[in-house]
């Protein structure tokens, strides 16, 4: 009987999530937000049509595990040395502001200070799924924003674990006091030791060995292994489920077969993550909200506006345009899932009322039901304000403005936009012909390594009318885009040409299906990567043949 009611609690929660999600994309909203307002309808305090919530929690929290487990896969040790700036910086200062800050507004509504603290922890973590899902969508993955704020939500996943184990001391009921933190942090160190080990020696070798069986299903079932057995072992030392997961991700990330395990999780992650959202939905209380509009209204006002500025600091500490640590900031504005988690932990260690609580998850939801619509209108909303506000003033020294007349040749010129691999090639291939060219990028850092090598670089926002005004764009020939942000592109053309009709415009895009937009804003040629891709595999296949190329 106990198998039934579980079967008939799922397929009610799939069936209203069907109808909710084919409402959203009918008027083309993302389906992560439509699995809340399904578990919104579903829960107790609304339709009441699932018989146990908690239940329905177990599951998602299955979710929550593949989420951080797939995650781990996606980022590498490699990677993650990469983003070291990003991920460490950024992110910790991103944590460590909002948290700050946060604390002490909750301190000045007369909180005691642990329960402040804890808020502002719960606060300062952002949604990984909504977020990576959204940037994904929109093709902003690898757009400056996009790298600073996946490097940022890195950070805060790994945060989950250290205030997890600071829970017992913000609730008073550690009894080891340091000696005991010390000896959580020491555990916590010999498992990434430990990991590190793994990764490096005896997975990808296992993984060899089963690979040599051709057996999909034995990989599958050691890749669940691994996972399963990584996530115990992290537990069984004092830390959470959710970092095993994600270590274990990193794990089979450093083997040659990350990318099989992926595509072999993704269904399973999928569907289990939904249940997360549903469940999420359902803990809402929504005469709760009825009940104390304005509070709800002002902390999600609170959260979204304090977080978006605060997050910004971060990258423009480490150079970035104020536009992009704008962007960024209001990407991860939102509160996150595992904020969901540590609340109701926080709540079983009467770190929260019962009122704060619910009032927690009013904001938090709201805040994350906001998300899409601020990730698809927030260029625009930043526009706005930079009309008002000059963001791009944080490195002076390194704009366009401050060139001088005989610093470099106006006339004739090219303009690079982008100095990212396709931009590196550009302008090696125009210094061997001696082509005038000017760069304009907004990563200090890149324009600093960039000037010492001799390079023109100069830091600026080349989609805005003053920046390209002071590279000489009406006495530029040509204008190349070589950026990863579709958004940027298009207005980057559109004011391009319309400070010079003459202007050659090139600009780079990633799919066949910008071109036309594109074209109708003013660029000459552009470059689609997937179709230039396409040629150069089928040429290849055809070379292999004993066709040449024509």
């Amino acid at each position: 009987m106990e198998q039934l009611l579980v079967l008939k609690d799922l397929a009610v929660i799939f069936a209203v999530s069907l109808l909710v999600i084919l409402v959203f994309h009918q008027v083309k909203l993302p389906a992560l937000p439509g699995f809340i307002v399904a578990g919104v309808l579903l829960g107790p305090n609304a339709l009441g049509l699932v018989s146990d919530v908690h239940r329905v929690e177990g599951l998602a929290e299955v979710g929550v595990v593949l989420l951080l487990f797939t995650i781990g896969i996606e980022f590498s040790l490699n990677r993650l040395r990469e983003m070291g700036r990003q991920v460490l910086v950024g992110g910790g200062l991103q944590v460590g502001l909002t948290v700050a800050v946060a604390a002490l507004v909750a301190a000045a509504l007369g909180l005691p200070w642990q329960v402040a603290l804890f808020l502002g922890c719960l606060i300062a973590l952002s949604s990984t799924a909504l977020v990576l899902k959204g940037l994904t969508d929109k093709g902003e993955i690898d757009a400056p924003h996009g790298r600073l704020a996946t490097g940022v939500l890195i950070f805060q996943d790994l945060c989950v674990v250290p205030i997890m184990l600071a829970l017992p001391f913000l609730a008073g009921r550690a009894t080891g006091g340091a000696a005991q933190l010390a000896l959580a942090l020491g555990k916590a160190a010999l498992i990434v030791v430990g990991v590190t080990i793994l990764a490096r020696t005896i997975v990808p070798r296992l993984l060899a060995e089963i690979l040599k069986t051709r057996s999909r299903e034995l990989f599958l079932i050691a890749i669940i292994l691994l996972g399963t057995l990584t996530a115990l072992g992290t537990a069984e030392a004092g830390a959470s489920l959710a970092l095993g997961a994600f270590l274990a991700g990193l794990v089979i990330s450093e083997s040659d077969y990350g990318h099989q395990a992926l595509a072999e999780l993704l269904p399973f992650r999928d569907v289990f993550i939904s249940l997360f959202f549903v469940a999420v939905g359902m803990l809402v209380q929504v005469h709760f909200i009825r009940e104390h509009p304005v509070w709800t209204l002002g902390g999600v006002l609170l959260v979204l506006g304090g977080k978006t500025v605060v997050a910004a600091v971060g990258p423009a500490l480490l150079g970035y345009a104020g536009r992009v640590a704008l962007l960024a900031g209001l990407a991860i504005s939102q509160v996150g899932e595992f904020s969901f988690v540590l609340a109701r932990e926080g709540r079983g260690m009467t770190l929260l009322s019962e009122s704060a609580y619910q009032t927690f998850l009013a904001v938090a939801v709201s805040t994350m039901l906001l998300t899409p619509f601020l990730l698809q209108g927030g260029p625009a909303l930043i526009d706005g304000l930079e009309r008002l506000v000059p963001l791009d003033r944080l490195l002076p020294g390194l704009r366009p403005s401050a060139l001088t007349a005989g610093e470099q040749p106006f006339t004739d010129h090219v303009i690079v936009a982008g100095y990212g691999l396709n931009g590196r090639n550009l302008t090696a291939a125009l210094r061997s012909i001696d082509a005038p060219y000017l760069i304009v990028e907004l990563n200090a850092q890149t324009v600093r390594q960039a000037r010492s090598r001799g390079e023109p670089a100069f830091y600026g926002d080349a989609t805005r009318e003053e920046i390209l005004r002071a590279l000489g764009i009406d006495r530029a020939r040509m204008l190349v885009a070589a950026i990863s942000d579709p958004a940027a592109t298009r207005r980057m053309v559109r004011v391009a040409r319309g400070l010079n009709p003459g202007v050659h415009i090139i600009a780079r895009t990633r799919y066949v299906v910008e071109i036309p937009e594109l074209i109708r804003l003013g660029a000459n040629d552009v470059i689609p990567e997937e179709f230039e891709t396409s040629i150069e595999i089928f040429a290849r296949v055809l070379a292999y043949y004993g066709v040449g190329r024509a």
